[in-house]
């Protein structure tokens, strides 16, 4: 049986939705990952196109609110917000709440070219810490 993991962020349009991506794609044999935030935006069409470099389809996501998850249990809970002018959401329950903070990418100033280029390390930050923190399954 996968284990399940959601991954918060506030706007649930960059980060958490390339965090679900990663993790279904990588590791979809062991984890379920979903995403959520505090209130629902769209999904960045940055972050698409940066998944969409790796192979991966995050166009038919949609941007979620933590209502949405209401009743529904999960292994895991990981925060991806990462400075402390963002306001991480919490989510109430017994599962392990863990914090591993990213840059935003939306916040790169620049070209198109610059800003896709922080939108890729941001992706493949999360796709080396996420993979390798989820892929030994239960330890810290």
């Amino acid at each position: 049986m996968k284990q399940r993991v959601l991954f918060l962020c506030t706007h649930n349009a960059n980060r958490s939705q390339m965090a679900e991506g990663l993790v279904n794609h990588f590791l979809g044999d062991r984890w379920e990952a979903r995403s959520a935030g505090t209130e629902a935006t769209a999904v960045n069409p940055r972050a698409i196109r940066a998944m969409a470099e790796l192979g991966i389809d995050i166009s038919g996501h949609r941007s979620k609110t933590l209502d949405e998850f209401d009743g529904q249990s999960f292994d895991r809970v990981i925060t991806l917000c990462g400075d402390a002018g963002e306001k991480c959401p919490l989510f109430v329950g017994g599962v392990r709440r863990q914090h591993l903070g990213f840059d935003d990418p939306s916040r790169a100033a620049g070209t198109e070219e610059e800003i896709m280029t922080g939108y890729r390390r941001v992706r493949d930050e999360m796709r080396q810490e996420l993979t390798s923190h989820l892929a030994g399954g239960d330890h810290e």
